[in-house]
């Protein structure tokens, strides 16, 4: 898919007819699949294609976005015009004609092998059967479980006022599984993921059986554990996916799409301490191959490395281009959406806690009574103030200085800006994992991670 570049001209040309300061186009061909295994048997097997455009043009601080389907020539400027004449104000002005390249494609660090209608589906049930089988294998309590490949390709052009003219493609594969079990009357679940941006011949050299070993693990676990105590306490928070606290009580407040309305509690603390020296806050699109990752973001822009605290000082915030009109900050290259149905917004790529000094085994000793949350589920954040409540999947107490007993029911609630400030040790093993990001712009691929962090004092909510 390349859309000929005297076709976008025509459209861009019209998109800016009546006195835009700004206009983009983006073009998308994606294909997607979805293969699920349910209780040994084939599930679902979704096969689909998402092909349009969106059409994009700002008037000062008004921003209109029109998509379209019909990728002719007369499709794409009529789109633009109705675009063009939507503006609310009388203003016009005279716009000097833009005249794009050839799109350029960016040399990507990313690897891909077979995309995902060359791979045969029978290889792709074979690694969901061995998920399910080895989960089966391993107790006579399982009582369902649920495998899950998801493929995506999609396939990027994109155009705007200032010149950029770029293609691209890029690939993300994901596989999970779900086990539930039960035990004398009680019943548990639970999941595990990998995923990378990339295709899915990876899991041909990837471990599902010790995947799927570990949610059984986990789930007859739970059944044998007791309720997690309730308080305040110090908490030890896991690598990997621990970094999900990061990332929606945190790092949303740190979007422009937040910052630049004053509805984020992070709006003014540019340049301002806000947490201890051994706090350093990284998102980065360019990790190759990970989930997150990007050549570009929806925009057209480079991605970067953006520190956005260094030392507990905030440093930057991740800026979208109508973010850079609003705020005045640099762009960061962090505009992303779902699909060409949606404008982008500033949004995360692979936010995360930089390694530290700490070991792990310390942060332990240090507590006296507190608990160790080893594998976080989902929540709920209010993206303005950052309070939060996180479910913790897997639990542990920690007493005198040592992991003791498993608990379940655990939940973690504070308020972001103030968690941060309360991380007193950050460990020397950063892991990353994946986890879909939803906001305005819709659901995208981001990137979870930390090291393990100490955090002196958080609220858990559990069995008083």
């Amino acid at each position: 898919m390349i859309i000929q570049t005297h076709i976008l001209q025509k459209a861009l040309d019209a998109a800016l007819s009546t006195g835009a300061d700004f206009a983009d186009i983006f073009v998308e061909d994606t294909y997607s699949s979805n293969l699920t295994v349910l209780n040994s048997r084939p599930d679902k097997a979704i096969v689909g294609q998402l092909y349009g455009a969106g059409i994009r043009v700002v008037f000062g601080t008004e921003v209109i976005y029109v998509t379209t389907s019909d990728l002719s020539e007369k499709g794409l400027v009529k789109a633009a015009m109705i675009a063009a004449n939507s503006q609310t104000g009388s203003d016009s002005k005279i716009i000097k004609p833009i005249h794009l390249s050839n799109p350029n494609q960016f040399d990507s660090i990313h690897t891909f092998g077979d995309k995902p209608w060359e791979i045969n589906r029978d290889k792709k049930m074979s690694w969901l059967n061995s998920a399910d089988q080895h989960a089966r294998s391993l107790s006579s309590h399982v009582t369902q479980v649920e495998a899950g490949l998801n493929e995506k390709f999609q396939k990027v052009q994109i155009v705007n006022s200032r010149g950029v003219s770029v293609y691209d493609e890029r690939a993300y594969s994901r596989f999970n599984v779900e086990t539930f079990v039960e035990t004398n009357g009680t019943k548990e679940s639970s999941g595990e993921n990998h995923g990378h941006m990339g295709t899915s011949e990876i899991f041909d050299r990837f471990d599902i059986k010790a995947m799927a070993a570990e949610t059984v693990d986990r789930a007859l676990l739970l059944t044998k554990s007791g309720f997690a105590p309730a308080g305040e306490m110090p908490v030890v928070l896991a690598n990997a996916f621990g970094g999900v606290i990061l990332h929606e009580a945190c790092g949303h407040g740190l979007e422009t799409t937040s910052v630049q309305t004053g509805d984020s509690v992070f709006a003014d603390k540019m340049g301002q301490k806000i947490g201890n020296d051994c706090l350093t806050a990284i998102d980065d699109g360019t990790i190759k191959n990970e989930w997150g990752s990007l050549n570009f973001d929806d925009e057209g822009m480079p991605t970067k490395k953006t520190t956005l605290i260094e030392n507990g000082v905030v440093k930057s915030f991740l800026v979208d281009q109508v973010g850079a009109m609003k705020t005045g900050f640099e762009a960061t290259g962090s505009g992303r959406k779902q699909s060409y149905k949606f404008a982008p917004a500033s949004r995360m790529r692979n936010t995360f806690i930089a390694p530290g000094k700490d070991k792990f085994e310390d942060m332990i000793k240090d507590v006296d009574y507190g608990l160790f949350a080893k594998k976080m589920g989902g929540g709920s954040v209010n993206t303005s103030t950052g309070d939060y409540n996180f479910q913790v999947r897997e639990a542990y107490v920690i007493r005198n200085g040592r992991i003791e007993e498993a608990v379940k029911g655990a939940c973690l609630i504070g308020r972001g800006i103030e968690t941060l400030a309360k991380i007193t040790k950050v460990g020397n093993e950063l892991k990353m994992a994946p986890g879909m990001c939803g906001s305005v712009s819709g659901n995208i691929p981001a990137g979870v991670g930390q090291p393990e962090v100490l955090v002196s004092s958080l609220m858990v909510g559990g069995k008083a």
